[in-house]
């Protein structure tokens, strides 16, 4: 387990759902991994990031599903491709990644509390 926070060190992280509005493949990444552009919405805008989901993800199949995301982390060099965003996920019982979202569609933006 890992050292218990604060809330108020849990209220410094901006968790947000946001919906991909484009999906490319990322062959040039050490491990499989997909491009990702997210509307947030607001002040937020677009922001982009990679995530390694090729196992249960293609990207024709992620253009508007919503995801859940840190969006105030800093930008990252992933190879040629800037990411400004962790998409979140949970390990499935391999260990692929499985995407955080919404049971409901929610306004874009919208903060996790």
């Amino acid at each position: 387990m890992a050292d218990e926070i604060s809330f108020d060190d849990f209220q410094r992280v901006e968790i947000r759902v946001g919906t991909v509005i484009d999906a490319q493949p990322f062959p040039e990444a050490r491990k499989p991994a997909i491009k990702l552009w997210v509307e947030f919405g607001g002040t937020i805008g677009v922001r982009k990031t990679s995530a390694q989901i090729t196992k249960h993800y293609t990207p024709d199949r992620l253009i508007g599903r919503q995801v859940v995301a840190v969006v105030n982390f800093p930008a990252r060099q992933i190879g040629s491709f800037m990411s400004e965003v962790l998409v979140l996920g949970v390990p499935d019982d391999t260990g692929d990644v499985v995407l955080l979202r919404p049971d409901l569609r929610v306004p874009d933006g919208g903060r996790m509390f």
